[in-house]
């Protein structure tokens, strides 16, 4: 009996790291550039930007406020943190020079730096100078400072969204005036970021604090959560870091208590990046491409007409864009539902197809005998529904909102007992 036939060129079991690539390629989500980085095309994104829009609300929640620092960091700040640096040395990108010029047809380097900068591996080196300018007294504590941010890493073997020698990511940083405190915010932070992965990404996740030999370079303590991918390995998903009084002894931040005396603070730091792009993929995507989460993903539901000639075309485009002004005024996990019409000139099939390796949880076709029975022809990315099934329209529309809850609850159901293994 020969094997079901699937849409991708590989499998998981033939080859993992190759199916990675190929979920990738065929939900259009990135590719390789030609600087070691990757190129984020929209459709990866949009699932970044979902990600982000949410983790910003709950960071702001919990009271911490958005900056920015600079990409650039002098190297004589990196060369404070004698600790840090070992731990960054061989990723470190470095500018030496300012200006270009042309010797012999050619564009060279022309005007080397007084001091070469750093280009942002982490902001560490940045920020705790500036917090040292903003702290003088008990009452200028806590302070809670976050920022979205790229920073650049030079990974030996980059693999896109995983490691890439520049990624996106967010970085928190904030001062307290005892190790209390800071504790108690690099737990709070951690488990932001496990309700993120857990109840809106559906990734199960294992908590826990790494190994002194893991830890973020000058850090106390290290709290991590960890996710099983499909093929048994565990990937880093976030993490929180305690880093006591080391930072601040070596940047100065000190302030005066309610005594008069002088203290050094204590901070924390903590990051999340697009890494976690890639753990979706290897948590939920099949042989058939893509699978996303209908909390996480950018579209919901997408309507794709078809139409076999332009006499027809008005009438079924008019239908897919009722259905969708629909499925919108009802609303999934306190938003409302997030529908797309697919008007492009492409084969109706070909589109179907492209939204599904996408991981779209729900494509629907209309076209004119659909029109005149009153129902949608639903394909689902996930088996709680069979595929291609006629449905009631009216019944269809006021529906989504479970089929959308069962969908979610189902794919975390499907991995929750990977964590515990």
């Amino acid at each position: 009996m020969s094997a079901a036939k699937r849409a991708l060129p590989v499998t998981r079991r033939e080859d993992f790291a190759e199916w990675y690539q190929a979920v990738i390629d065929a939900a259009d989500m990135a590719e390789a550039s030609g600087v070691r980085g990757c190129m984020i095309k929209p459709w990866g994104y949009k699932i970044w930007e979902r990600i982000q829009r949410r983790l910003d609300d709950d960071i702001k929640a919990t009271g911490h406020d958005n900056c920015y620092s600079p990409i650039f960091i002098p190297i004589e700040l990196i060369q404070k943190e004698a600790s840090h640096v070992e731990g960054f040395a061989k990723e470190m990108a470095i500018v030496t020079h300012h200006r270009l010029e042309t010797q012999d047809g050619k564009l060279v380097p022309a005007a080397p730096l007084e001091s070469p900068l750093v280009v942002r591996p982490t902001s560490e080196a940045t920020i705790t100078p500036a917090l040292k300018r903003w702290i003088h007294s008990y009452r200028d504590l806590p302070v809670k400072i976050n920022q979205w941010a790229n920073v650049v890493r030079w990974e030996l073997r980059p693999r896109l969204f995983l490691r890439t020698s520049e990624f996106l990511w967010q970085e928190g940083h904030t001062v307290h005036a005892t190790a209390e405190e800071a504790m108690e915010e690099t737990r709070t932070m951690l488990n932001v970021y496990r309700s993120l992965v857990e109840d809106f990404m559906a990734i199960p996740v294992v908590p826990g604090v790494k190994s002194p030999g893991e830890r973020f370079p000058g850090a106390v303590e290290t709290h991590t959560i960890e996710a099983m991918m499909q093929d048994g390995r565990a990937l880093q998903s976030g993490t929180s870091h305690y880093l006591g009084q080391n930072f601040a002894r070596a940047a100065e931040i000190e302030f005066v208590d309610r005594d008069g005396q002088l203290k050094i603070a204590h901070t924390t730091s903590w990051g999340f990046s697009t890494r976690l792009i890639g753990a979706t993929i290897m948590v939920h995507a099949d042989d058939d491409g893509l699978r996303l989460p209908p909390r996480l993903t950018p579209y919901q539901v997408v309507i794709v007409p078809i139409m076999r000639g332009e006499a027809q075309r008005g009438d079924v485009v008019a239908a897919c864009e009722a259905l969708a002004r629909s499925l919108r005024a009802q609303s999934y996990a306190d938003e409302p539902i997030r529908a797309f019409v697919d008007l492009r000139a492409e084969n109706s099939t070909t589109k179907r197809w492209n939204w599904l390796k996408k991981g779209v949880p729900l494509v629907c076709e209309i076209g004119p005998r659909d029109l005149q029975g009153g129902q949608v022809a639903v394909h689902c990315r996930l088996d709680i529904c069979a595929r291609g099934v006629a449905q009631n329209l009216a019944e269809f529309i006021t529906g989504i909102p479970q089929v959308l809850g069962n969908f979610q609850t189902t794919m975390w159901n499907r991995r929750a007992d990977i964590a515990t293994k």
